[in-house]
């Protein structure tokens, strides 16, 4: 497998993830590189693990995920889209505390981000191709957009206040069609 195409494969896995940490840099009221470097992780571990599982799992668990994959990653996406659009519109009044990014929430996007490549490493085992080398590109690539997705949607949080998080919001429930439209076309 060419050079060029490992990346773009790992650009294109990792473009969920980073979409999902602009709109939570956006929730941010202070910058916090904690947040940033914690979902990052999490996101490019998930996205590295998570085709070794498919690698493994082979065909079986391929058409078992692939009916449903869409479905889950678009109700997850587009229910804490919808959360944050609310949040946003009916606090806006209320002195708001910053959000946090906890545990639970942070191992649902990283699963819901990396669903995908699940799918994903099952194709690699039927292509024979060298596993290690692909999940650490897009282990590395997933962490490096994510953590800048959160900066980057810091950035615009501070410059256009909430509105920026009812943007964030929309972008979750895009997203979340995007992968469910994708299944379905």
């Amino acid at each position: 497998m060419d050079v060029s195409v490992i990346l773009l494969t790992a650009v294109s896995l990792a473009i969920d993830a980073f979409a999902v940490s602009i709109a939570h840099g956006a929730t941010l009221r202070n910058s916090r590189s904690g947040d940033a470097l914690k979902m990052a992780a999490s996101f490019g571990s998930f996205q590295a693990f998570m085709p070794v599982l498919g690698w493994l799992g082979g065909l079986g668990l391929s058409m078992f995920i692939s009916g449903v994959d869409h479905w889950i990653a678009f109700g997850i996406l587009a229910f804490i889209g919808c959360k944050m659009v609310y949040e946003s519109i009916n606090l806006e009044t209320v002195e708001r505390q910053p959000k946090m990014l906890t545990a639970y929430v942070l191992l649902i996007l990283s699963i819901t981000t990396s669903i995908d490549a699940l799918v994903v490493g099952v194709s690699f085992a039927f292509l024979q191709l060298p596993i290690i080398i692909l999940v650490v590109v897009i282990g590395i690539v997933t962490f490096l957009l994510s953590f800048l997705g959160v900066s980057f949607g810091n950035t615009l949080g501070h410059f256009f206040g909430s509105k920026i998080e009812v943007a964030g919001g929309l972008v979750l429930i895009l997203v979340g069609s995007k992968i469910l439209l994708e299944h379905l076309i």
